[in-house]
């Protein structure tokens, strides 16, 4: 028998198997004992929550020979036959790949025949959202009154996409979050069974960094043991998943905070020099600058050993959260700048640079980048040019003047009025001009 991957070995086969979905296995196990099970049903929920695994007990559970307290056997010979794929009455589709509107037009012609083996026909129609509009249209007559022996369950990470009249045919329930807790304690149990050593310490990272799907969990503690070792510990899963050793983060930070170039340069080199991929280094400084801020407010963070914590610790103390927000939000642009940059770690050490000058002195950066700032040298020229064009309008005036005056024989005999290129003495020349202009 070939490999099989842990998040497939360690699926769960019963509802009391499920993790962190107590509030819908209890409902789904009354119905079942009440034998009052709808004939629609709506999963929706992140990644990795439960929401297949949720369907294919359900549909055993409702076909099940001996079903006890609303649970599949998993012994009779329909559950065997649902377990190895053979039961023709279970019909799992995928919608991302099956989206067309034929497709749904197969399930309609296949509702009107009655079930080889077991009691229902179920279609399990994963990724729903992602069927065409056509193809919605076309389910809609069926899942609203499909025939007594067929029950529809469908799965979703997006119910957003999915029109109003397919929510409303459903039976909606919400998967949650799985917290780390029961993430921690199923990967124990994995752990026991696969003789594999692993700390506390890598048990509350991988279950930080699955970010509640436990199928994820599942394959992060996978990639740690491909190696052939079946010991695991805090450092090979950050090896492996390549989170950045917390010196290279925590020192860059550090220079930042405190303003001191000379440390960040050092740091940004240490960086470069490790070979390090700059997007997910740039997503671990704002992780990091963003659990500073949580913890300056709950005095609490996972992930972080002892030691992490007590740097973070005075880290928190040296500056205040409006600074911590602005870096976020600075850190956040440079990523998204530097995905688009031919010279990425050019742009990385200059924007270190900048954000290690202080508020003074980044206002004076500006000041020469933004404001138009005339050489001292140019100074003369410019004041040159402006006398020159002064002169040129008082001519013109004095021209028009005297072609008026002429056309009327009484030429002006005031004399020339001299004007300098500034306010004052435009304002003293002001009366002659107008003078000059009566006719």
């Amino acid at each position: 028998m070939g490999y099989t991957a842990l998040y497939r070995k360690f699926r769960p086969m019963t509802f009391g198997e499920m993790v962190g979905q107590e509030h819908i296995t209890k409902t789904l196990k009354n119905q079942i004992m009440a034998n009052r099970v709808g004939h629609a049903y709506l999963f929706n929920g992140g990644r990795g929550t439960g929401k297949t695994s949720s369907a294919k007990i359900l549909a055993r559970a409702i076909n099940c020979l001996n079903p006890k307290d609303g649970e599949p056997c998993n012994e009779c010979e329909i559950c065997k036959a649902a377990i190895n794929g053979s039961l023709t009455d279970i019909v799992e589709m995928d919608a991302a790949s099956n989206n067309g509107v034929e497709d749904v037009r197969s399930i309609r012609e296949e509702v009107n025949f009655l079930p080889t083996k077991a009691k229902y026909r179920v279609y399990i129609i994963d990724e729903v959202h992602m069927l065409s509009i056509a193809a919605f249209n076309a389910l809609l007559k069926t899942l609203e009154e499909p025939p007594e022996h067929v029950k529809f369950i469908l799965a979703t990470t997006e119910p957003q996409k999915l029109p109003a009249t397919i929510l409303s045919r459903c039976q909606r329930f919400d998967f949650k979050r799985i917290s780390n807790d029961d993430i921690i304690k199923r990967l124990k149990i994995v752990c026991e069974e696969s003789n594999i050593e692993i700390t506390e310490g890598a048990l509350q990272i991988i279950a930080v960094l699955s970010e509640g799907a436990m199928r994820d969990a599942l394959s992060i503690l996978e990639r740690c043991i491909q190696d052939g070792e079946n010991k695991i510990d805090e450092d090979k899963i950050k090896d492996l998943v390549g989170i950045p050793k917390f010196d290279f983060v925590n020192n860059i930070i550090q220079a930042i905070i405190e303003y001191n170039v000379d440390n960040a340069i050092q740091s940004t080199n240490d960086i470069l020099n490790q070979g390090k991929d700059l997007d997910n280094f740039l997503w671990e400084m704002i992780k990091y600058v963003k659990d500073i801020l949580v913890f300056q407010s709950t005095k609490k963070l996972d992930l972080y050993n002892q030691n992490e914590l007590e740097q973070i610790k005075k880290i928190s103390t040296e500056v205040n959260k409006m600074r911590l927000v602005q870096l976020i939000y600075q850190l956040s642009e440079l990523q998204s700048r530097i995905k688009w940059s031919n010279q990425k770690s050019v742009v990385f050490q200059a924007e270190m640079i900048k954000l290690c000058a202080k508020p003074e002195e980044f206002a004076q950066i500006q000041q020469v980048v933004y404001t138009d700032q005339v050489p001292v040298g140019a100074t003369q020229i410019v004041q040159r040019t402006s006398n020159q064009v002064n002169n040129i309008g008082v001519n013109n005036v004095q021209s028009n003047n005297i072609r008026k005056n002429n056309l009327q024989k009484n030429i002006s005999t005031k004399p020339e009025i001299k004007i300098k290129a500034s306010s004052e003495g435009i304002t003293k020349a002001w009366p002659n001009i107008l003078g000059s202009l009566k006719i």
